[in-house]
């Protein structure tokens, strides 16, 4: 079964983050409305957009997205 977006995101958290997405993971962990179920990059970039001003810059969702999809290859 494939998981959510969150889900993977959730497996980048790190205390001490070495990179953005780890800092997007961290911050993502404490968001009580992120889109948790979802696997649809226009939803989950639309509520970023709109809602996550912990999120530096849209291009680090970018970056997490296209490892999420790597991982799901296998």
């Amino acid at each position: 079964m494939k998981k959510s977006f969150f889900e993977y995101l959730m497996t980048q958290r790190n205390p001490q983050p070495n990179n953005e997405v780890e800092e997007f993971a961290n911050q993502a962990f404490f968001d009580q409305v992120f889109p948790k179920q979802s696997r649809d990059f226009d939803e989950i970039s639309k509520y970023l957009e709109l809602n996550a001003g912990y999120l530096q810059s849209m291009s680090i969702f970018d970056s997490a997205w296209q490892r999420y999809l790597e991982s799901e290859q296998f």
